[in-house]
């Protein structure tokens, strides 16, 4: 029991402290100066610092001390419930004996990793012991799992999860599926036990596994493969090295992410395929607006293949056994699905496979239900946000490799926040299976890119604007967040954020009565529009806010400059892209940034201009890539406009700070607003 106000408080839990002399227990408010041990005849002083030093690290834990009153005679120390699995944890660790309640809580004294080879499986056999007992792998990631912080062992007393280690394997190892004992992993999962095993110095593997593991490893030396029978034009190397990647991955019949635009290689790849193959057609998922660029490059690159349009109402009753490639969207693969699902086909591709990041959608659900000899997908973003996104696309391509969609949500938040040693060991363990080429590794194939940012100053009354709505969201925000906490504010930190970096752009975005005002990047923009357009060259304008898009339109009609348009509602996109490539009097294409970010070739373009900035500098990235891409031939040249001493400024500061997950796994940047600190909202509104 414990008090309040000077009454007993059940909340509160009551701990007593001693000190082990010689095997002699010893209160710490026992008067006595020492231990005298007969046998020995000697008299142990009791170590005060030693012991003041103990009352110290409880005050630090947590623990409050109370001297004795009217209702508890005895004085002790007190402990919130809710504290005590992290105190017993920090003092079982720190070598302290606890015994709570009855029960005795021991820590780690040693541990073991062995890999052993089934018939098309490996098992992943781990223990920790507690001196005399012992816990298995599987019982201590349930318990892990669960968010316990203890594991009952044989003998009645309770070991202390070793948190560190558990971290160091748990999220590979709780890929696999737990069995009496032990783990299995199949036979894809290589890599990921490679991985785990690297972090396990007194790890021991047999010969079969460490055979596969050898292998795999030699993934650095895949060599790029002879140019295919029937392919129109020159593969360039890169593009060699990839179709040999997609040979090794057949060799184990695993499927692999590219994670940048080399679709080209999949014609390839069914020319390339032996001859005592069955003929079974391939399937290639890609968005609506890329339809036409496969159909294009199928017809350009391999001619001799059969592509079936599997869209729109004419697709009943085609026969896929008359086709080599069968071209569908997602869309159409939801209605579809079941009778896409009945088919045996030879590849199932996804383009732009990003679409099936969250395993909870439709489209996620209806690509793992696909029937395939062989799988790959394209992405240049496979994981925007979280390693969930990773999950989901790799249950399409090896299903089961990542385990169960329940192993990224361990207590430790590997999924929302990984930790530097879990993306290590993850970029480690799926290295073979994700093939991206870099744009440095590729500089050969392309002339040079200089990006610059364009700082616009605002006027007095687009500043008096942006002021005034910085001020109101800053006094309202920050006073909201004092009583509810950030987590329950992030709505309104979103809502602020989003018209601040409005009233950044034009004034007309918060008003659109003021459409016809000025702004300070409106005016930069339309005068490097005027010289770069002078020069005969071409230009891509892309923007967040098609409400922004409008007012430059209108502006351009104005001046009756030439542009294409295109934003998420455009049908005829295609049409559109091949005015701007082909058509020299079409000078300027503007597009919203959503829209604009999948699949589109715009090499016709040397300048391209960013409006507004974005949270996640990888979507940034793609949109100057669609000028900056393969069949350029022209030095590019990106502007990025900042309005002066406004959100955006500071948004590019955070960007900054917090690159460094940027190129973890397979470099794609950490969404930056769900990782928003406090701090981080005052600087956007400072």
């Amino acid at each position: 029991s414990a008090r309040r106000n000077g009454l007993p408080d059940a909340r509160k839990l009551r701990a007593e402290l001693s000190f082990d002399y010689d095997g002699r227990s010893v209160r710490a408010l026992e008067p006595t100066p020492g231990v005298y041990d007969a046998a020995g005849r000697r008299f142990v002083r009791r170590d005060s610092q030693a012991e003041e030093a103990a009352a110290r690290l409880l005050s630090e834990l947590g623990l409050r001390f109370r001297d004795s009153t009217y209702y508890e005679r005895e004085p002790g120390w007190e402990i919130a419930p809710t504290k005590l699995p992290r105190i017993v944890r920090a003092l079982v660790e720190a070598g302290w004996h606890i015994d709570a309640e009855g029960k005795v809580f021991r820590r780690a004294s040693s541990f073991s990793i062995d890999v052993a080879t089934g018939v098309d499986w490996f098992e992943l056999h781990g223990k920790v012991e507690y001196g005399e007992s012992a816990a298995h792998l599987p019982e201590l990631l349930e318990a892990l799992r669960r968010g316990e912080n203890m594991v009952r062992l044989d003998d009645g007393t309770y070991g202390v999860l070793p948190e560190e280690w558990l971290r160091r394997i748990g999220l590979l190892a709780g890929m696999g599926t737990p069995e009496s004992g032990h783990i299995r992993f199949c036979r894809s999962q290589a890599g990921l036990l490679d991985a785990l095993l690297a972090t396990q110095p007194e790890a021991r593997c047999d010969e079969t596994f460490a055979r596969v593991r050898d292998e795999l490893r030699l993934f650095e030396g895949v060599g790029p493969a002879a140019q295919p029978a029937g392919f129109v034009g020159r593969l360039r190397d890169y593009q060699r090295e990839g179709l040999g990647w997609i040979q090794f991955l057949r060799r184990f019949s695993f499927g692999g992410c590219l994670a940048d635009d080399m679709g080209v290689l999949l014609e390839t790849r069914r020319d390339s395929r032996a001859a005592n193959e069955p003929g079974r057609p391939s399937l290639v998922v890609v968005p609506r607006s890329l339809v036409f660029n496969w159909k294009e490059e199928a017809a350009r690159f391999t001619p001799q293949l059969r592509v079936l349009d599997y869209t729109g109402v004419a697709r009943n009753g085609a026969d896929f056994a008359a086709y080599d490639v069968i071209l569908t969207t997602y869309g159409t693969l939801r209605r579809d699905v079941l009778r896409l699902k009945e088919v045996e086909f030879d590849y199932v591709v996804l383009d732009e496979a990003q679409a099936v990041k969250n395993a909870s959608t439709e489209a996620a659900k209806a690509v793992r239900l696909l029937r395939g000899g062989y799988r790959l997908a394209l992405s240049g973003t496979p994981v925007e946000n979280h390693l969930g996104e990773l999950w989901s696309l790799f249950e399409f391509l090896n299903p089961g490799m990542l385990g169960a969609a329940s192993v990224f949500k361990l207590a430790s938040g590997a999924a929302r926040n990984p930790d530097e040693e879990t993306r290590r060991l993850l970029a480690q363990a799926l290295r073979p299976f994700i093939l991206r080429r870099t744009k440095e590794q590729v500089a050969r194939e392309l002339p040079p890119k200089t990006e610059q940012t364009l700082y616009c100053e605002m006027e007095s009354v687009q500043r008096k604007l942006y002021d005034e709505l910085r001020q109101h969201y800053r006094n309202a925000l920050l006073t909201r967040i004092e009583v509810q906490g950030l987590a329950k504010s992030k709505i309104q930190v979103l809502e602020a954020l989003l018209r601040l970096r409005q009233a950044a752009c034009h004034p007309g975005l918060i008003d659109p009565k003021r459409s016809g005002e000025n702004s300070a990047k409106l005016e930069t923009l339309l005068e490097q529009l005027s010289e770069v357009l002078d020069e005969g060259h071409k230009a891509l304008v892309f923007s967040q806010f098609t409400s922004l898009l409008r007012i430059v339109r209108s502006r351009l009609d104005g001046r009756r400059i030439a542009y294409e348009y295109l934003d998420g509602a455009t049908r005829d996109r295609q049409a559109r892209v091949e005015r701007f490539q082909n058509d020299a009097d079409c000078q300027l294409f503007l597009v919203s940034l959503r829209a604009g970010g999948l699949g589109l070739n715009l090499t016709a373009a040397e300048y391209v201009f960013l409006l507004d900035p974005w949270w996640n500098p990888a979507v940034e990235a793609q949109a100057v890539d669609r000028a900056h891409r393969i069949g350029q031939t022209r030095q590019v040249f990106a502007y990025r406009l900042i309005a002066r001493d406004t959100v955006e400024e500071k948004v590019l500061e955070l960007q900054k700070t917090k690159r460094d997950l940027a190129n973890a796994i397979i470099s794609s940047d950490n969404s930056l607003i769900r990782d928003l600190r406090r701090e981080d909202l005052e600087l956007l509104l400072s």
